[in-house]
């Protein structure tokens, strides 16, 4: 095939969406997260606190950098382009390696005097508003809405006692619990097996939930790096507010909702799963699991002595 053929040879369209698809990827994950940041360091270095709101200096540094006369030169632009094009990327790289140790301290047990002391004082509390809790229901002269009012307030710390420092660890915790305590399952022994079986759209939305998880630790990660940048520029520290409260605020709806949808996904299939591995007739109808199937089907899978 001559040049001017393949040069006119049609451009396969799957190609050409999937690296459109690419690059938008690369920009919005990797890219204009750590330029943003490059920007807010760069205008905090150049203002500092005594300066912090001179929009003029700022201007007057801009307009010295784009003077420079080697930035006329189009190979050392295209350079320091891409420059910081590969350093915003390894910045978001980096905020990514961060955001999982985030969301590793959101999810952590108590091992340490301070993991313990909060997980204690919670406990506490969630004890006193339990028990508060059952004197009302006790009281027949109690409002309806004042029980109400207590269970929503216990159940803000959590749906069980709490176990953990935090309330994200808990409530994925307390979706452990209530599955063992309904079914008899050791979610930990149960669910790798379960997720096999899980149809497409279930297992899509549930990765979903664990990926806006991630994301929200991302965003976490991200305020730590504008705290440090706060050192030299303090409106730095309002965009690490801002960027924690909404990680704060997204990692709850995510992590409430991976664990009402493992749950769910305990309540409509485990049942499928005991059918498969013989513990249920394949003909089995009506009623949930029994705790003592469950229980079975745990200890195959811990595949205990």
């Amino acid at each position: 095939m001559s040049d001017t053929a393949q040069a006119r040879a049609p451009v396969n369209p799957l190609l050409v969406t999937l690296g459109t698809k690419l690059t938008e990827r690369w920009l919005n994950l990797l890219v204009l997260p750590g330029a943003l940041f490059l920007g807010v360091v760069a205008a905090g270095t150049t203002l500092g606190h005594a300066h912090w709101h001179d929009i003029d200096r700022l201007r007057e540094a801009l307009d010295d950098l784009t003077a420079r006369p080697v930035l006329d030169r189009t190979g050392t632009a295209a350079i320091a382009v891409a420059v910081i094009l590969l350093l915003s990327s390894a910045l978001s790289l980096a905020a990514q390696s961060v955001g999982t140790a985030v969301e590793s301290f959101w999810l952590r047990e108590s091992r340490f005097p301070l993991g313990r002391r909060l997980q204690s004082g919670r406990h506490a509390a969630w004890q006193r508003l339990d028990h508060e809790r059952t004197e009302a229901i006790r009281d027949p002269a109690t409002p309806a809405a004042d029980i109400e009012r207590l269970t929503r307030a216990r159940d803000r710390i959590a749906l069980v006692p709490p176990s953990r420092p935090t309330w994200y660890g808990d409530r994925l915790a307390a979706a452990a619990a209530r599955v063992h305590a309904a079914y008899g399952i050791d979610l930990a022994a149960v669910w790798p097996r379960l997720w096999l079986i899980l149809a497409e759209p279930a297992q899509r939305q549930i990765e979903s939930a664990r990926l806006a998880l991630a994301t929200a630790a991302r965003l976490g990660a991200w305020s730590l790096g504008y705290l440090a940048v706060a050192a030299w520029w303090w409106p730095a520290a309002l965009i690490a507010l801002g960027c924690a409260l909404v990680a704060r605020s997204r990692a709850r709806e995510a992590v409430e909702s991976l664990a009402s949808l493992v749950e769910a996904a305990v309540d409509v299939h485990a049942r499928d799963l005991a059918v498969l591995v013989g513990l249920e007739p394949p003909d089995a109808t009506g009623g949930p699991l029994s705790p003592d199937t469950g229980d079975s089907m745990s200890e195959i899978f811990r595949k205990a002595d």
